[in-house]
């Protein structure tokens, strides 16, 4: 285990390296795309001349267990990271909205991919059970928000949309987790490594979202509180930079241990922290605090993205089921601009947004590593390699050309609403 992280960690060195010196693209999709190009010529490699290089590559990748090493592993840190760096008080303030997108979309566009996706399978002759395409429009739906706060960082929207896109995006990844949990529970099988299940009857389902959702949050703003007293009550910035990360490493595994959401926990933990910084911090303390938060979130963000392009090797996939996850991107996008223009047109009065922020909210909603964990940890079904390769192909596609377009695009419509 040891060996593998080391060479996983020296290969995301080297090719952060290659990227800020030659290629200069964010740094999260150069790295990912550098990666998954190095998977793809690890995978000649393997059929052409050196089948025991492409062989040790594989077993790194499964040693490490991409689904533990993201969903048991730093998710907690780079959930909490990014909520600690965002304004608070403007989240509050739009907290209807933000939690009105993270709930309903999730919901409408996990139908809208789940029925899109049986179709195409069903089309193309690979057999997914209404089941399993709703497991995929489940796990496809959340905005990642590893990568989209990565993005936001670079592309300088107005402060009001950065927090919409931010908060949406921290609070629908753990909607989605649960809507997972509960669709894997009424499967009648497990699915990624946690220690609950639904029972398979829709009011267990429901059960375990209300357990799941509230009990999160709940718990969350008991670890944030305790974190509150703690912290005011001393001045050392070391041992307070220790307590927030045994908040947020013992808080996850708590969460979990309770059957409760682990990532709604911690962003919790992460915004009411975040609101009173500069009451519990003093000015010293809190710029350890928040460069020792910013330097583990960017560290962590490189080493999963390069995780994700090099698990092409793990991804082998057929022709039916690319031509299925090419449709498929289409499938996704419209049903997130779907998703979010319906409930949005509810409340864009009320919150006076500008005409563009669907399309923002649309094109920013980039997918990574928590989908991939996702669908990595479905159990063995003859339609697993499916899903595998269209949400494989997704995350590629939202990484590389949403990733790389969406700041032209953030440009051209701010310079056309100033008022932003």
């Amino acid at each position: 285990m040891l060996t593998a992280f080391a060479v996983l960690l020296s290969v995301t060195a080297v090719l952060a390296y290659l990227n800020e010196r030659f290629f200069h693209f964010p740094t999260t999709v150069g790295v990912a795309l550098s990666g998954a190009l190095a998977g793809i010529l690890l995978v000649g490699i393997d059929a052409l001349a050196l089948p025991m290089v492409g062989h040790y590559a594989r077993l790194m990748l499964k040693t490490l267990n991409f689904t533990d090493f993201v969903l048991n592993g730093i998710l907690s840190l780079l959930l909490f990271g990014g909520a600690l760096s965002l304004d608070a008080a403007q989240m509050l303030k739009q907290r209807v909205t933000i939690l009105t997108l993270a709930v309903f979309s999730t919901l409408i566009s996990t139908v809208l991919v789940g029925f899109g996706a049986y179709l195409v399978f069903g089309a193309l002759g690979l057999a997914v059970p209404m089941i399993g395409a709703l497991l995929f429009g489940a796990l496809i739906s959340p905005t990642d928000p590893v990568a989209v706060l990565d993005l936001l960082k670079r592309a300088r929207v107005p402060p009001r949309i950065e927090t919409l896109i931010a908060g949406e995006s921290l609070f629908n990844d753990g909607v989605g987790v649960v809507i997972f949990l509960v669709l894997s529970g009424l499967a009648g099988g497990g699915s990624v490594n946690v220690d609950h299940a639904a029972s398979a009857d829709l009011l267990g389902a429901l059960g375990l979202f209300a357990r799941e959702a509230m009990g999160g949050v709940a718990l969350g703003g008991v670890l944030g509180l305790t974190g509150l007293y703690l912290t005011r009550t001393i001045e050392n910035a070391a041992v307070e930079v220790l307590l927030t990360l045994a908040l947020v490493i013992g808080g996850y595994v708590l969460a979990l241990g309770l059957g409760f959401s682990g990532p709604l926990a911690m962003v919790v933990l992460g915004l009411i922290i975040s609101a009173h910084k500069e009451k519990i911090f003093t000015e010293n303390t809190r710029e350890q605090v928040i460069n020792f938060w910013e330097t583990i979130e960017q560290v962590l963000n490189i080493l999963l993205f390069a995780f994700i392009g090099l698990n092409v090797l793990l991804n082998p996939g057929r022709v039916p089921q690319f031509v299925a996850g090419g449709i498929l991107i289409a499938v996704a996008l419209a049903a997130r601009y779907l998703s979010v223009a319906l409930p949005f047109w509810l409340i864009r009065g009320r919150a006076a947004y500008g005409a563009y922020t669907v399309r923002l909210l649309t094109w920013g909603g980039l997918r990574g590593g928590i989908a991939i964990s996702l669908v990595l940890g479905l159990p063995p079904s003859s339609y697993r390699s499916a899903l595998i390769t269209a949400t494989y192909l997704i995350v590629l596609f939202t990484i590389a050309v949403q990733g790389l377009t969406i700041m032209p695009l953030v440009q051209k419509v701010v310079a056309s609403s100033p008022e932003e």
